[in-house]
């Protein structure tokens, strides 16, 4: 089972390279950050990925959003995200791609059984999907109405980016000082956990995630 490894520390990726080779997983490539991923996969052509979530340079989100980039390119690839986190922006995007076949998202910490996570990288790989109960009960708590962590008032202002209108108009709208508004839609975009990116981006990400909640 040719296999790329991406982890940022050395210990636990030499460690995690050393356990599979020992269950018959042949660990072509193992790197440490998302470039090198994309890399190695690009010129080894592997069956299974195993990623970190969180790689340099950034340390954010480097290796989920990696993983949904060989998807994208390698439908039939099998990945698998091993985390210490639940990513929300990206999690739900990586267990819906590719038909959601030969994927999965295991939580570091709840690796308690080696017998049990190689058969979970069996499974993963032979088509089936393996999610952590933990990441399932947060995705589907978020799910619910992210929107309904804001309050009234963030609320309003979210409507208005939506509309269109920048922070000066929105600020004459509702009686605000613009940093006032400032204020409330930095506090809009950490409720709706939106990845980090441009101010313009977030504002439309924002924009997106009210606009589902009202479907």
């Amino acid at each position: 089972m040719r296999t790329v490894l991406a982890e940022d520390g050395v210990l636990l990726r030499e460690g995690l390279a050393g356990v599979l080779g020992r269950f018959g997983f042949d660990v072509v490539a193992a790197v440490g950050d998302a470039d090198a991923l994309l890399d190695a996969v690009a010129r080894l052509e592997p069956q299974l990925v195993i990623t970190d979530v969180r790689m340099p340079p950034g340390f954010l989100d480097e290796g989920l959003r990696a993983a949904l980039t060989l998807r994208e390119r390698h439908p039939g690839l099998a990945v698998v995200a091993l985390s210490q986190f639940v990513q929300h922006a990206y999690a739900t995007d990586l267990l819906e791609s590719a038909d959601g076949r030969r994927v999965g998202y295991l939580l570091k910490d709840r690796v308690v059984d080696v017998g049990d996570f190689i058969a979970a990288l069996r499974r993963i790989v032979d088509g089936g999907t393996v999610v952590d109960p933990d990441v399932v009960r947060q995705l589907l708590r978020r799910r619910k109405d992210p929107v309904a962590r804001l309050s009234d008032r963030e609320r309003q202002v979210l409507e208005l980016v939506a509309e269109g209108h920048s922070n000066a108009t929105i600020a004459r709208r509702l009686f605000l000082s613009e940093a006032a508004v400032g204020k409330h839609v930095g506090n809009v975009l950490t409720k709706l956990d939106l990845p980090p990116a441009t101010d313009g981006n977030r504002r439309v990400l924002a924009v997106l995630t009210w606009l589902r909640s009202r479907d």
